[in-house]
């Protein structure tokens, strides 16, 4: 027969030989006293831990509204459709998994550095997202109603990080994503852009000298071969296209994310232009 370890008494345990050494030395009065107590200090503890969750949860939603109310109405309608948009395009197969979830909270998280305040209204955005019903093509003519060419270029990247967080990698979802930046008016070589740094990143097994020429043709969006002309003509595209001025209007979060692109640009540039 298999040998078992004996189990250490539980609460259960605890509680009857308390209970036993009380009606031992007080007689059945004493017992009765000491489980009123018991039942009342319970009750107690059960009201003060919901207490506390009230007031920590009425504390936060006070600090995210102060937050909201000390941004900007175009900051807060920007990233209210970002994460509208991102969500939709989570639900295009029918199921919002916790990666893409994760991916949109991430990016707010690591990308921007946003602090507990920060996230918690990022998340009570992404759970109104996930009940709304409006039509992505609704948010989609809002978003380019009001905003320039290179915030939308940022929604692009974002759709991109969603999608490739699913092996194999979906095409009705990349469809959707083409789709919309042509109706974002975004042109063919931003969006090969783009999509080669992704595909790039999918397709990486292994670090060498190659792989590391392949990852700043594909940031500069050119192929492996380009001439020093047509990598110095990428080049200054996209210094100006991403630019962190362009985005400055957006909050200084979004203006760090062009600064971080700014600096992969300098990094691929500076590396094809020396070999």
């Amino acid at each position: 027969m298999e040998y078992r370890t004996q189990q250490q008494p539980g609460c259960g345990g605890c509680l009857l030989i308390a209970l036993l050494f009380v009606f031992i030395t007080g007689g059945a009065p004493a017992m009765i006293n000491f489980l009123g107590w018991l039942f009342f200090s319970g009750l107690a503890g059960i009201f003060l831990f919901i207490a506390i969750f009230w007031g920590f949860s009425f504390w936060l939603q006070k600090k995210v509204s102060i937050y909201e109310s000390s941004q900007t109405e175009s900051h807060n309608r920007f990233v209210y459709l970002l994460v509208q948009i991102l969500v939709h395009i989570a639900k295009i197969d029918g199921n919002v998994s916790k990666e893409e979830i994760t991916t949109i909270q991430n990016f707010f998280q690591y990308n921007l550095r946003y602090n507990q305040t920060q996230m918690s209204w990022v998340k009570n955005l992404i759970k109104d997202a996930m009940s709304e019903t409006q039509p992505l093509n609704v948010l989609l003519q809002e978003f380019k109603s009001n905003f320039a060419y290179e915030p939308r270029l940022i929604l692009i990247e974002l759709i991109f990080q969603i999608i490739h967080t699913k092996s194999p990698i979906p095409q009705n979802e990349v469809k959707v994503a083409r789709e919309i930046a042509a109706f974002l008016q975004i042109s063919d070589y931003d969006l090969r852009t783009i999509e080669a740094k992704y595909n790039y990143r999918q397709h990486q097994s292994q670090a060498n000298s190659a792989n590391t020429a392949s990852k700043h043709y594909a940031t500069l969006g050119l192929e492996p071969g380009a001439t020093k002309e047509e990598i110095k003509k990428a080049y200054r595209k996209l210094s100006m296209q991403y630019h962190p001025d362009k985005v400055r209007h957006l909050g200084e979060e979004f203006r760090s994310v062009a600064e971080e692109k700014m600096k992969d640009i300098n990094v691929a540039y500076d590396f094809l232009s020396k070999n």
